[in-house]
């Protein structure tokens, strides 16, 4: 189902007699991205072609804060305001350790903005609006419900992710506004996870903007945070039942052409073992930066196997974005 044919229901869209801010002023700051992606660019096959979701105008100069998957090699992107006027924009800059992106449009877009909030003060029980752009009929009155470690299958690690629920069901990139009207994270997933009575609760998973000052003006100035690069090996690990696995591997990344295979048991990194998901990212970036040697220690068909891998640089297997 496509967002614009699809409301969230009145009972959970946000009062603005709730608010002390000016909701609707808030609600036109998040903008809808459309985003196209070469047939052969490297994410096309995981992320698709056409990617669809929303990011938030944090500067009066057009600047776009989104996340990351969305832009990733995106050779053209389209902006839509809440009254349908469209902008072009360029993917400006990706941060692949926070998954933050930035957008710039690059025509006048006339908007609100919002300002960076203080998303450490967010507290667990803190009532919140989550807005997928498209004003308020499209965003979700909600609440803080955990905020706590989140490791990704695909190289992701957040030391402290933020929590929400009920759910926004179009999440990608859209805002997080606090209780005074300021931006306090970029939704990045929808998890479900079961209570003891088997009921299935769908939270949002979102990227505090904390995160973001930090890096502003180097993502600004060179598109990636001005540092050396994490080793990337091209490997999704999945866990289960205290057991850690190969799900699946980046084509031609570096995992794949060290010789390791979808299925092997993850045992140790660099002969120390890894309790979770979040130690073998730990451990794997603990070896150095990007082209430092890696090694794993695997079982596979009930033996023992040793793989080293020259790690690479993520940036590199990606098509830089052109501005037309």
């Amino acid at each position: 189902m496509k967002k614009e044919d699809w409301e969230i229901p009145p009972n959970l869209q946000p009062d603005p007699d709730d608010y002390a801010f000016d909701l609707e002023r808030a609600l036109n700051a998040v903008v809808s991205l459309k985003t196209y992606v070469p047939q052969d660019a490297y994410t096309a096959n995981t992320l698709g072609t056409e990617r669809a979701g929303s990011g938030v105008v944090i500067r009066d100069s057009g600047l776009i804060a989104t996340i990351g998957y969305l832009i990733t090699e995106a050779e053209t992107i389209w902006i839509t305001s809440n009254n349908g006027r469209a902008v072009a924009g360029h993917a400006l800059a990706y941060d692949q350790e926070t998954g933050f992106g930035l957008v710039q449009a690059l025509g006048r877009l006339d908007l609100p903005v919002l300002e960076l909030g203080d998303s450490d003060r967010l507290k667990v029980g803190d009532q919140v609006v989550f807005s997928g752009g498209g004003g308020r009929h499209h965003s979700i009155e909600t609440r803080i419900v955990g905020r706590q470690e989140f490791a990704g299958y695909w190289e992701y690690l957040l030391d402290e992710a933020l929590f929400t629920a009920p759910a926004h069901p179009f999440w990608g990139g859209g805002g997080l506004i606090g209780n005074d009207g300021k931006l306090m994270g970029i939704g990045s997933l929808i998890l479900q996870q079961g209570d003891r009575r088997g009921r299935r609760l769908d939270m949002n998973m979102v990227v505090p903007i904390s995160l973001l000052g930090p890096i502003m003006q180097d993502l600004m100035t060179y598109g990636r945070v001005n540092r050396p690069a994490r080793p990337w090996l091209g490997m999704y690990a999945t866990e289960s039942d205290d057991t850690l696995m190969v799900g699946g591997l980046a084509d031609n990344g570096p995992a794949e052409q060290a010789g390791v295979r979808q299925g092997d048991r993850i045992l140790a990194v660099n002969e120390e073992d890894v309790p979770d998901l979040a130690g073998l990212w730990r451990r794997l970036w603990a070896s150095g930066s990007a082209g430092a040697e890696v090694r794993l220690r695997l079982q596979r068909e009930g033996g023992m196997v040793a793989v080293t891998v020259r790690s690479g640089d993520r940036a590199r297997f990606l098509k830089t974005p052109q501005l037309h």
